[in-house]
């Protein structure tokens, strides 16, 4: 049997780890095909090194560009590849721009199609990861989900229920197996901070960070949070390019309590976060993974396509609102207590429920 999965961005390398290490396992041939949507060293190179992800066997080299002229790139390159290499199946992980542009080429051709972390819904249609998830899920023909709410979302949506296949998170395997080498980070003494004396911070969603208005606003909530409690700030190199775009450079730089830092690798990140007093974050990966640790996460979005982290895990959705985030940082900061358990089949043994599935249904 081959397999051939697509990876693109951060969020993807974190996925597909847990995945890649369990089809090694098997008599399985795979090919790993990167897109290079992205291509910094800190966004892709560092994370397939602490992960110990395999070298790509193909890198399109896409890079940035345009939502249109990006999935274009993606696609008229992964076509040639996918002609030539005849996979049974082609993975993809996620909701990026690579996932929906690789999944929608390798139906093109005929090929099956099998999406890992299938159903998520934020149903706010102006996120463009929300399209990619929809497109993604309605012409794959095995949908991987991570929890209960993707289930109810695609049954809703007409999807039958025998393409469907609850597994859990594959993000929480890759977080559980190198929670304990994360420890060992050093990056809390490189960056002079102590557990619990610090917050972290990420923010990259377009509806945050391109607006300046909305930008702004973020900014001055910060101004106010760094007060209190020092913020690490490993910043997205979209954010740090619109800092200087909008002209909101000097008010960052007068926060002393805001530390920015280039991207981390997954390691470093993982060690800080879990030792964090509380994430602020528009990430979705982020939500997840703060539960799995059991660290307070304040979200500033109006929605979110991951429900089981509110419900049950340690995530706050507080939208933009200056006056909630601050009273919510507040609470925290007090000693609020939170009641969190994890989720269903987040139990680092999601990558051998989808590899037996697949398995299965090939044989």
């Amino acid at each position: 049997m081959k397999i051939l999965s697509v990876v693109g961005a951060r969020p993807n390398f974190i996925k597909l780890g847990a995945l890649i290490s369990e089809i090694r396992k098997h008599d399985i041939a795979h090919i790993l095909v990167h897109t290079g949507q992205h291509y910094d060293k800190k966004m892709s190179k560092l994370f397939f090194d602490d992960l110990g992800l395999p070298k790509p066997d193909i890198n399109l080299n896409v890079g940035s560009g345009s939502y249109g002229g990006q999935i274009g790139n993606i696609i008229a390159k992964l076509e040639k590849v996918l002609i030539e290499k005849k996979p049974d199946l082609v993975v993809v992980v996620g909701d990026v721009n690579s996932t929906f542009a690789g999944a929608l080429i390798a139906k093109q051709l005929g090929f099956k199609v099998a999406h890992v972390e299938a159903g998520l819904r934020s149903f706010d249609l102006a996120m463009p990861e929300e399209i990619n998830r929809m497109l993604t899920d309605r012409i794959s023909d095995f949908l991987f989900t991570t929890e209960e709410s993707g289930n109810t979302n695609l049954l809703s949506e007409g999807v039958d229920k025998d393409k469907i296949f609850f597994v859990g998170n594959v993000m929480i395997d890759t977080l559980l197996k190198h929670k304990k080498k994360s420890d060992k980070s050093k990056i809390l003494k490189r960056l002079n901070i102590k557990k619990s004396s610090y917050c972290v911070l990420t923010m990259h969603r377009p509806s945050n960070v391109d607006e300046k208005e909305n930008f702004e606003n973020i900014i001055s909530i910060l101004d106010e949070i760094q007060k209190r409690i020092k913020i690490i700030f490993p910043v997205h190199p979209r954010t740090k390019k619109n800092i200087l775009l909008l002209n909101l450079d000097k008010k960052v730089k007068n926060m002393k309590n805001l530390i920015i830092t280039e991207p981390l690798g997954y390691l470093d990140f993982l060690c800080l976060i879990s030792n964090a007093r509380f994430v602020i974050t528009d990430s979705g990966g982020i939500q997840e993974e703060t539960t799995v640790l059991n660290v307070p996460c304040i979200t500033i979005r109006d929605n979110t396509e991951r429900p089981v982290t509110v419900e049950q895990g340690t995530n706050m959705l507080v939208s933009t609102d200056k006056g909630k985030i601050i009273d919510t940082c507040n609470r925290v900061l007090k000693g609020a207590s939170f009641k969190a358990k994890i989720p269903k089949f987040w139990d680092g043994k999601a990558a051998q429920r989808v590899v037996k599935v697949i398995l299965e249904k090939f044989n």
